[in-house]
């Protein structure tokens, strides 16, 4: 497998990539991460089950369109394909560093002029694709208040009922939220669409780096909601990103029912305690 991805590589980039070896890194929790040299080169490789190729396809999809935006850093995706029964991905290798004032400031700066990218078909992307392993729906959409209904919140409760959950008050919250979002009209910006702490970083050269993204084009504060959710980024990147992008009045109840999603998707995937958590914040929305 190793020396089929290395060719594939030698393939794309035009220079002869022999892999010598490779080595297991943190990759998070539903793929498996390495590190494949040779000799000074290395790249960043994931690795699943070949049926999800699908999935590390739209990853590299949604990484060119960020980097097209030239407005934040993302690895750059080199190939994917899949080579004895594994599906792989092949990205740019980062060496990350620690994160300086500045360079939280810089990734405020950055991720609000991502935001300002907007789409003139709506809501949704070119194609759907996955938020860790679970299937992102994303049809086009005129309305907001439709797409976050339909394609996240309602199709996350529907597969977590499918899963064995119990939301006895899911419904009622699908019914309100038209409400809840009574008065907001984003635009249809360009959101990472997964920004927890554990997708953004800094390199070596004090540079900020996301990744592992879940693209399409939404409310902005689904971005900014989620580097709440699971701890939050440092002070200087919301004071950047507030002084470039200011959010509107009403975020601060919205982002819970944002983060709705990300929760009920935790549930999708790893069970557990996501299910109270999840009951308790349609508790406090309602």
């Amino acid at each position: 497998m190793w020396n089929q991805i290395a060719q594939h590589i030698s393939q794309v980039t035009g220079a002869t990539f022999t892999a010598s070896h490779q080595r297991p890194v943190g990759g998070g929790s539903v793929n498996q991460a390495y590190a494949l040299v040779d000799g000074s080169r290395a790249y960043f490789v994931k690795l699943n089950q070949a049926v999800r190729i699908g999935m590390f396809e739209a990853e590299a999809l949604g990484l060119r369109q960020m980097e097209a935006t030239k407005t934040v850093r993302v690895p750059q995706p080199v190939c994917w394909g899949t080579a004895d029964g594994s599906a792989y991905l092949v990205l740019e290798w980062l060496d990350l560093g620690y994160g300086t004032h500045r360079s939280w400031q810089e990734l405020g700066k950055n991720l609000a002029a991502l935001h300002r990218v907007n789409s003139d078909r709506g809501f949704g992307w070119q194609q759907n694709n996955t938020i860790g392993f679970i299937p992102q729906p994303n049809p086009w959409t005129p309305n907001w208040v439709e797409f976050f209904t339909d394609h996240r919140l309602g199709y996350q409760l529907r597969q977590a009922k499918q899963r064995g959950g119990h939301f006895p008050d899911g419904d009622r919250l699908l019914s309100q939220i038209p409400e809840l979002l009574a008065g907001h009209n984003p635009i249809p910006s360009l959101v990472h669409g997964d920004l927890w702490s554990g997708n953004a970083a800094v390199t070596k050269l004090e540079e900020p780096v996301i990744f592992d993204p879940a693209v399409y084009f939404g409310d902005r504060e689904v971005d900014l909601a989620m580097t709440e959710l699971f701890g939050t980024f440092p002070t200087d990147f919301y004071k950047a990103y507030h002084l470039a992008f200011p959010l509107e009045p009403g975020y601060e109840r919205r982002k819970h029912l944002y983060n709705l999603y990300h929760i009920l998707n935790h549930f999708n995937q790893f069970g557990g305690s996501y299910e109270q958590q999840a009951n308790r914040t349609i508790a406090a929305l309602l």
